[in-house]
């Protein structure tokens, strides 16, 4: 569980590329989440390609540094053939949770940069990646070495927490 306890969005990136055998096993960390009815609605458009993350970080006034990240994965949801589609957002929450985690697991730095349900973000994106018309982009993730350091921020609040009897 230390993943849990020390991860934290990162924002700067070293000029290192990730390996493809890392993305590979954040896609399967993404795969490997609960679905609900395990209807598994994602799939995941990645790249590494200098002009495509460039082209990604325009998608949003709060993703410009996706342009300097070694790569960004976008998990999108299908809209057809879901058993449980009011879950589908739940569903791909969980998958980039995992991806998150895995990333911090492996030595990376990544951060969740939400797309949906900001219909203008979700067809920038769509635009910038050729996403199939079947399927809805739901955020944007940045990932990379991290540039420096950084340390988690305790964020427990026992106020918040309530026992019931």
């Amino acid at each position: 569980m230390d993943a849990i306890f020390t991860r934290t969005s990162v924002r700067a990136y070293a000029d290192r590329p990730v390996e493809p055998e890392k993305l590979e096993r954040l896609l399967r960390a993404g795969m490997a989440a609960p679905s609900a009815r395990n209807q598994q609605p994602w799939e995941f458009y990645v790249t590494t390609d200098r002009a495509l993350l460039q082209a990604l970080s325009g998608c949003s006034p709060y993703v410009g540094f996706v342009k300097n990240a070694g790569a960004a994965i976008v998990p999108c949801y299908r809209k057809e053939g879901l058993t449980a589609p009011d879950y589908a957002l739940i569903d791909l929450s969980a998958a980039t949770e995992n991806i998150l985690l895995e990333a911090e697991s492996l030595g990376l730095g990544a951060v969740w940069c939400g797309v949906a349900p900001g219909r203008e973000r979700m067809e920038a994106v769509r635009a910038a990646l050729g996403v199939d018309p079947a399927l809805e982009p739901f955020a944007i993730l940045s990932i990379g070495y991290p540039l420096k350091p950084a340390q988690q921020q305790d964020r427990y609040g026992p106020a918040r927490v309530h026992f019931v009897r």
